[in-house]
C-alpha cells in the first residue's frame, strides 16, 4: 500500500531510528508529530545527547508515542545542558566537508529516483 502525503511511522521503525540518528549527528533536538491511526502514529522526540558527563552511552529517546493515542505530547529540552554538550562533543558541523555536498544540492533527479 502506497501512503501518499503522510508521515506514517507506525510500521516504519527505520524512520524513527533515523530521527534519533539525525538528532545525534546534527546535535539538535528532533520532534515528529504523527496522526493517531493504525500503522501511522508513533509521534516521538529525541535529544542529541548520547553520552553523559562520564562518557557513558545514554538513550537519547525522550518519548515515542503509540499509534492510536490522540494526545498532545510535550517534549522538554534542557537548553543549558544541550549547549554544554554541543561545546564539547565532535558532531554538529565540526568535521563537515561542505564541498562534498554540492551533488546532493543538485536539483536534477536521476534514476533510480525518478517518480511519475
Amino acid at each position: 500500500m502506497f501512503l501518499e502525503n503522510k508521515n506514517y511511522c507506525g510500521a516504519m521503525r527505520p524512520r524513527i531510528q533515523a530521527l534519533s540518528t539525525r538528532a545525534y549527528e546534527n546535535m539538535v533536538g528532533v520532534i515528529m508529530a504523527n496522526p493517531p491511526e493504525e500503522n501511522a502514529g508513533c509521534s516521538c522526540a529525541f535529544s542529541p545527547i548520547c553520552w553523559d558527563e562520564d562518557g557513558n552511552c545514554v538513550d537519547n529517546t525522550i518519548f515515542i508515542g503509540d499509534e492510536l493515542t490522540s494526545k498532545i505530547y510535550y517534549a522538554e529540552f534542557d537548553l543549558e545542558r544541550l549547549r554544554k554538550y554541543r561545546s564539547s562533543e565532535m558532531m554538529g558541523n565540526t568535521f563537515r566537508k561542505v564541498k562534498a555536498y554540492s551533488e546532493l544540492l543538485n536539483p536534477e533527479i536521476k534514476a533510480p529516483f525518478i517518480r511519475d
